[in-house]
């Protein structure tokens, strides 16, 4: 099996792609904390079904580019960077497949360049959210970033702390081992991320919010050398911009807000699949509704499948049961 890693030139910043073998296109989109290589137990699988099977580290991350501008990272010109890369790659249309962040620019592919994908599966984040708190704290009209910090008076919310440009760098940037053993800790399924409403916003760091995982690594889908690899690659660009990426992905949601009101209540026309860690936290941070009415958004979603034993990371803790669902996605399509 043939893996070439390329560096493409697209949308004016440079693109580390990895390649596996030939067939239709399976474009693979992380989140945050990801690489291309949170899809290494997906990679050969897929190629070995006679796919092509592309990777990404997104803008912001790993060997590619980091622009520092909150700016520079809104739906559209994450799509741009994910169109351009196939324009490079020579490949008409792909199947979007996408985790966090990454789910988030393949719905958005799907809503502004329908024509490159044939459809979407999507991780851990349904089209269209919905925070489950109270009504006054979703007040119509309201940016992103004023309810996050409406909630945030009533206890710490990453999204609240992560909108300030410098705190959250330093911190995370100066402790990259910590935070990343840490979140994976916290987003798995037995981790307690929502531990969080715990402590108030005054004074309080990210990573003291984060509890130090109940067992040393190894863990059945993380191991030492995973973890090393993760640090060293995000680390690339110093500690002030290793997180760079996510955190202002975080910041590009008023960004989006304003110059992107489709996202979400759009109909978005292409086949897609959801899956989801039933014991994901991002379940019980969003409103029933974002599940409950994707059909009504998502006319052609094939199914929603929660995963067993699985939280944020479906795809690196239950990998037989996501790849699975995800091959049997691929095959039906025309």
């Amino acid at each position: 099996m043939r893996e070439a890693h390329l560096r493409v030139e697209t949308n004016g910043i440079g693109m580390h792609v990895v390649v596996l073998d030939d067939g239709p296109a399976v474009l693979f989109c992380h989140g945050f904390p990801g690489l291309w290589y949170s899809w290494r137990r997906q990679l050969p699988v897929v190629a070995q079904a006679g796919f092509r099977a592309i990777a990404v580290d997104m803008r912001g991350y790993g060997r590619t580019d980091r622009p520092l501008s909150a700016s520079e990272y809104g739906n559209q010109t994450i799509v741009a960077d994910l169109t351009g890369l196939l324009d490079a790659l020579e490949i008409e249309q792909a199947v979007f497949v996408g985790h966090d962040f990454g789910a988030q620019a393949c719905w958005a592919a799907a809503l502004h360049a329908p024509d490159r994908v044939r459809g979407v599966v999507s991780i851990g984040v349904p089209y269209g959210v919905g925070f489950s708190q109270k009504e006054d704290a979703r007040a119509k009209g309201r940016k992103p970033s004023e309810t996050y910090a409406a909630i945030a008076r009533s206890h710490f919310l990453h999204l609240h702390y992560f909108q300030e440009v410098g705190p959250a760098d330093a911190e995370l940037g100066a402790n990259p081992r910590l935070f990343l053993k840490r979140i994976y800790w916290a987003l798995s399924a037995r981790g307690r991320l929502l531990d969080f409403k715990g402590f108030p916003s005054e004074g309080t760091g990210y990573l003291d919010v984060l509890a130090e995982p109940e067992e040393p690594l190894p863990w059945p889908w993380l191991s030492e050398a995973d973890l090393d690899y993760l640090v060293d690659e995000y680390m690339r660009a110093g500690p002030d911009a290793a997180f760079v990426g996510g955190l202002n992905s975080y910041r590009a949601m008023d960004l989006n807000w304003a110059e992107d009101p489709d996202y979400g209540r759009a109909v978005i026309d292409a086949p897609a699949l959801f899956i989801c860690g039933e014991k994901d936290p991002v379940l019980q941070m969003i409103t029933a509704k974002s599940l409950e009415t994707m059909p009504g958004r998502v006319p052609k979603l094939r199914g929603t499948h929660l995963i067993p034993s699985a939280g944020h990371f479906a795809h690196q803790e239950q990998p037989t049961a996501v790849n699975e669902a995800l091959l049997a996605f691929l095959q039906s399509l025309p």
